[in-house]
């Protein structure tokens, strides 16, 4: 799904060769600083419903869940087995390149929420994505995506890396309302000292 309003190389990149390749290495770093993963997970303690079954969307070998949420289950979607084998939140995890196949493996309305980490400015197809969770989603569930001032500058999309924090919310708010089927969109932002920023947007699918 595409919108007219974006330029027509909106989501090229510098780097367009296949994701597989540059995913392949494992990186098992911290993509943000301690404090915005405190933010983070403060965040997610105010948005994401406890007790509930998860889809941490474009995971990695952290998901900076609070303990607080005690999950049900957490599966976890990315480019690397490795990193996710890693992630001791997770209870089960599947390689699936969302920029070859938007659409998510999995059956309709089994997540009570869905959580996109510092990762939506590699999506070169966001709004199929979007749709793709909000499917995903229970009615009533949450999609949770969170961003800061980091990433690698050649897979970013190019109409992430010619804007800014304040036109990057505005940009994922234009994702969910072009996906449809959500409702009550909040976006929250804390910039802890010199830590990095972090950024949220979420939304709820519609009952």
């Amino acid at each position: 799904m595409t919108d007219t309003s974006f330029p027509p190389d909106a989501f090229q990149r510098i780097d367009e060769t296949d994701d597989h390749e540059f995913y392949n290495v494992a990186r098992k770093v911290e993509h943000i600083d301690s404090g915005a993963i405190a933010a983070l997970k403060e965040f997610y303690r105010k948005r994401v419903p406890p007790y509930g079954e998860y889809l941490d969307l474009m995971s990695s070998w952290r998901s900076h869940l609070p303990d607080e949420l005690e999950p049900v289950y957490v599966v976890g979607l990315g480019m690397n087995s490795e990193e996710m084998a890693d992630n001791p939140q997770l209870d089960e995890h599947i390689v699936h390149n969302l920029n070859k196949t938007p659409t998510i493996p999995y059956q309709s309305d089994r997540f009570d929420a869905v959580l996109c980490a510092v990762s939506v400015q590699y999506l070169i197809q966001p709004v199929a994505v979007f749709t793709e969770v909000n499917r995903v989603l229970k009615p009533g569930g949450v999609f949770v995506v969170s961003f800061s001032n980091r990433c690698f500058p050649t897979k970013a999309v190019s109409v992430w890396m010619n804007t800014g924090d304040r036109q990057h919310v505005a940009l994922i708010a234009r994702y969910f309302e072009l996906a449809g089927g959500y409702t009550e969109l909040f976006a929250e932002a804390a910039v802890p000292g010199t830590h990095d920023p972090i950024y949220v947007v979420s939304g709820k699918k519609m009952a």
